[in-house]
């Protein structure tokens, strides 16, 4: 029985294997079916593959100065290594780009730029971070052996950190600074241009200093604060507890930042301190540089010479010589002293008159005498040798290769929960140059906030942000905007929502300043007013028809009014109990309030409240003013009340004004409609505005130039037709001329002057047909543009005047060549004619007509 047993389960077994064998041939054969596409993989960029023929010779070999150069510096070499066995080799002759050894210290080519923006550090070190592509060294803890000139890093946008600082080091030069490249090595992040853990420079607040308060002086008569009669012991007890709820606080959010800085944390960096990086450094002194500084030239980012993130130097150089670090960098480069002069802390290579100099105190300057010195400078001048003149050519960027910056136009960059997008001018289509992505996570998954920059823009808006939590664009605007528009805030582009908006008050008449409104209310601040009108508050009540007040806008249709608000300044030219500051029109109760300005020396203001009975004055023909319709209150005063007639008289002017006011404030509401019509169609169009002088991207001025190019050529031509032979077809036609009776010769002039002359009717009549045909399709579109004007847009009025524009600039020039030809047409036909008359071959036989 167990021999049978074990016969099936083998028997079992056996045909599991077999169905999983069948089941992997299936697969087999449906996944040999399947075709894979491998994605192509772009390959690193080979140096060795670019196109060195068209280099200048400089580039391909060495002048005998240069070699004698590399001599001395192989020298150097060999008695640094002998004193410094344990130390790494230093960075002297690399290869250039045509496999040629060159001295780093050649390799800088000091270059003034004609831009403005690269005069200054700043402007040179974000160039060349945003116009350059970032590639690792091939080994992160040696020196590369090959590092092409500044030109061939501009040409080909790209390159390593020693790259990177040449070039930067070479511009900061050429602008006057005390720039010098940096050997040394730096932490992970420096070296990777990682900046994820780095916050993104926009974002840094500025640190603001707090003034303290000034304490008032106590005044001699001031009131007596109320005596405090809480209980002292419940008020500790309170306080107590508050004190430990902040304390409770204060300490979770202390343990939260701890955990968010731990997670933060980076790995431990095996090749800590191993790490190569170049970077510049510039010292102080020349061009008002107050204190020395470092620069990465990956991030533009300046440092102090004592940050953590540079760990110890090699060597620096700039054009005229090389030096070596003899200090200690157990510390980084906290504890080093830049004074180039002082030979124990820098080894200089070349010993030139230029070096900087080791200033020596006062006492050891006094015991040099006068022939010693002389003696030191003749050995300075045997000894010295001078370096040779850069091999690079002169650094040249065009004005397109500056406005492009990034390459291919863009370039993006990943901060600490933010990510940073850069776009070249006029590369979108609404000049969108720079975008801020922040985020809630370090993820970077949840959107925070979204931040835009634009240039050149017809709507002069300038930035544009977006609270995705709160759900609020606000946009920002240059000077310049058709409104007078600065900023404008909103949730919603519908009309009676929630939204501010501020105005360059010095462009409008009425000096409006801000403006922030929602469904029930509008509040107005002015400033720079000759009425001294600071702040207009109005509420508005239920509107019955809402959808109507959309569709027809009419003072009669608007928003129901029922407070206005207005406060004023102090009129110094008026009393202070004649001088309003604060009227209240409460228009559905019939009152009007009004205070005065405070008196010197007083606490209470003046008041006037004015009542208007409904049931006079309907149709505001008349007012019957009694006592009880006016409620004052006045300060200080024995002078008695003023009389009816007086009041009367101001209330018929604050009634009047009640109209005016009602009638602005329906104007500022249709001010806000119209506004947010003319930014829909901005936004729609999102048109860029192109300089004058711009001559690649002005299309109109491109094709006015390529216009008077054209007359140009026909007036050339036309001057070649006048030197043509014009008998010479008609000589053709007769055959032989050897023999020409007289008949024969007055028939070939006559048969030429008719062909000039229907050529000259021709030429007339083709620039008619083309007069007559753009002048009708001129009157065509403003036929077009008269019956649809009601129902354009913004777009379509820009659209139909440059048509016009360029259509009455053709019909222009094409009734300014009739009018020449018609002018020119008779005169033509007579030099022709006299030409004629004087050819040779006709004069024989022409004699008597001559």
């Amino acid at each position: 029985m167990e021999v049978l047993r074990e016969n099936g389960e083998q028997e079992e077994e056996e045909k599991k294997v077999l169905v999983i064998s069948n089941e992997l041939q299936d697969l087999e054969e449906k996944l040999s079916r399947i075709k894979v596409h491998i994605p192509n993989v772009v390959p690193e960029f080979d140096w060795n593959s670019i196109d060195t023929s068209q280099l200048p010779a400089s580039y391909k070999t060495n002048s005998a100065k240069e070699q004698m150069l590399l001599q001395l510096a192989d020298n150097f070499h060999r008695q640094y290594a002998h004193l410094c066995p344990d130390r790494q080799p230093l960075f002297l002759h690399p290869l250039n780009e045509c496999g040629v050894e060159k001295f780093v210290s050649t390799t800088v080519r000091p270059t003034l730029q004609p831009y403005p923006e690269l005069y200054n550090w700043d402007g040179c070190a974000q160039f060349v971070s945003d116009y350059l592509t970032m590639e690792p060294l091939s080994s992160p803890i040696t020196p590369p052996s090959y590092l092409p000139s500044p030109t061939t890093i501009l040409k080909y946008q790209r390159g390593n950190c020693f790259g990177f600082s040449m070039l930067l080091c070479s511009l900061l030069i050429g602008a006057g600074y005390d720039a010098y490249c940096v050997n040394g090595y730096a932490t992970r992040e420096i070296c990777m241009m990682d900046e994820t853990r780095e916050v993104c420079p926009l974002l840094e607040k500025s640190k603001k200093v707090l003034k303290e308060p000034v304490k008032e002086k106590a005044k001699k008569y001031a009131v007596k604060p109320p005596r405090d009669l809480r209980s002292k012991f419940e008020l500790q007890q309170v306080s107590k507890k508050e004190a430990d709820i902040k304390a409770a606080q204060k300490k979770k959010q202390k343990e939260e930042e701890e955990r968010v800085m731990e997670a933060e944390k980076p790995t431990p960096d095996p090749l800590y301190g191993l790490r190569v990086h170049a970077w510049v450094l510039v010292l102080s002194g020349k061009r008002e540089v107050p204190e020395s500084f470092f620069i990465d030239p990956f991030t533009a980012h300046s440092y102090s010479t004592s940050d953590d993130h540079f760990l110890g130097i090699e060597s620096i150089w700039n054009h005229k010589n090389y030096w070596v670090n003899m200090q200690d960098c157990w510390n980084g480069c906290k504890d080093l002293t830049f004074d180039l002069g002082d030979p124990v802390r820098w080894e200089f290579m070349l010993l030139g008159t230029d070096k900087p100099l080791l200033l020596l105190p006062e006492e050891e300057e006094e015991e040099l005498a006068d022939e010693d010195l002389d003696d030191f400078d003749k050995e300075e001048e045997e000894k010295g040798f001078d370096m040779p003149p850069s091999w690079v050519d002169l650094i040249q960027i065009s004005r397109k290769e500056f406005e492009t910056r990034c390459p291919q136009g863009k370039k993006v960059i990943q901060y600490k929960s933010a990510k940073l997008e850069k776009w070249a001018p006029y590369l979108n289509s609404n000049g969108l140059v720079k975008r801020l992505t922040v985020y809630e996570d370090p993820e970077c998954v949840r959107v925070l906030e979204v931040k835009g920059w634009f240039e050149n823009r017809e709507d002069m808006m300038n930035m544009r942000q977006l609270n995705k939590k709160t759900e609020v664009t606000t946009e920002y605007f240059s000077p310049g905007h058709i409104q007078g528009l600065k900023a404008h805030s909103y949730k919603t582009m519908e009309p009676e929502t929630e939204r501010t908006m501020e105005f360059y008050s010095e462009t409008r008449v009425d000096g409006l300043q801000k403006r922030v409104e929602n469904a029930k209310e509008m509040t107005e601040y002015f400033e720079g007013r000759s009425d001294f009108l600071h702040y207009r508050h109005t509420e508005f009540g239920r509107r019955t028809k809402r959808a109507q007040m959309v569709l027809i806008n009419t003072e009669l249709n608007a928003r129901p009014i029922v407070q206005i608000k207005e406060q004023f300044h102090r009129n110094p030219e008026k009393p202070a109990d004649e001088d309003v500051a604060e009227r209240i029109f409460m228009i559905l109760e019939g009152r009007i309030m009004l205070t005065y300005h405070c008196k010197d020396d007083y606490i209470t203001a003046s008041k006037k409240e004015f009542i208007k009975w409904k049931d006079v004055d309907n149709k505001g023909n008349k007012v019957i003013m009694t006592s009880d319709m006016c409620i004052s209150y006045q300060v200080g005063s024995s002078v008695k009340n003023k009389k009816l007639l007086h009041l009367y008289e101001m209330m018929l002017k604050l009634m009047e004004e009640e109209k005016q006011l009602r009638h602005q404030v329906w104007e500022s509401e249709t001010e806000v409609l119209e506004i947010l019509k003319i930014r829909e169609e901005e936004a729609a169009a999102s048109k860029l505005t192109v300089s004058m002088y711009d001559t690649e991207r002005n299309e109109k001025s491109k094709q006015q130039r390529e216009t008077m190019e054209r007359l140009m050529l026909e007036e050339r031509q036309r001057q070649v037709e006048q030197d043509l032979d014009y008998l010479a077809p008609f000589l053709i036609q007769m055959g032989s001329t050897e023999k020409m009776s007289k008949w024969q010769a007055l028939r070939l002039k006559e048969d030429c002057l008719n062909d000039f002359k229907h050529h000259l009717i021709d030429k007339a009549n083709l620039i008619q047909a083309r007069f007559e045909k753009e002048t009708q399709e001129l009157q065509k579109k403003q036929q077009w543009y008269q019956q649809n004007q009601l129902s354009m847009t913004l777009e379509d009025e820009d659209a139909y005047l440059t048509y016009c524009s360029d259509a009455m600039f053709r019909i222009r020039i094409l009734e300014i060549r009739l009018n020449r030809h018609k002018e020119m047409a008779p005169q033509k036909y007579i030099e022709l004619e006299e030409k004629l008359c004087k050819d040779p071959r006709l004069t024989e036989y022409l004699k008597f007509n001559v």
